[in-house]
């Protein structure tokens, strides 16, 4: 009877240990990643921030970009025009890169996994 009772113990151990753990995973840590500067994009559910946002750059202006992946598989980021590949982002890992261009226009970024689900516009204007 003592031993059913440690072993229930134990296990009930077990499965909240794994539900914590679990819910550190997938929980939304902003708070480490908004005290950067520049933009954050966050790939989660294959998305870019949920909708994917134009993202707008001033002409000659570098802006720093910070892409986190909170999502449970590697993603990509990738603007063709500017010559910016991140290469795989895995799971928990972010990477930073600066965005600059010296003409008016709009390009493509997008995770090469998901092109048509995970994709968005930079805006460079005046």
């Amino acid at each position: 009877m003592n031993n059913n009772i440690i072993a229930i113990i134990a296990i009930s151990f077990i499965v909240v240990g794994s539900l914590w753990g679990i819910g550190n995973l997938i929980s939304n840590n902003n708070n480490q990643l908004s005290d950067r500067g520049g933009i954050l994009l966050l790939m989660k559910d294959n998305k870019f921030n949920v909708t994917n946002p134009d993202i707008a750059v001033k002409i000659d202006k570098p802006l720093k970009i910070t892409i986190a992946n909170q999502d449970f598989r590697k993603h990509d980021f990738i603007v063709d025009d500017m010559n910016i590949n991140t290469g795989f982002i895995s799971s928990g890992q972010e990477v930073t890169t600066v965005i600059a261009s010296d003409k008016i226009g709009a390009h493509r970024y997008y995770c090469s996994i998901h092109p048509g689900i995970m994709e968005g516009k930079i805006i460079v204007n005046q």
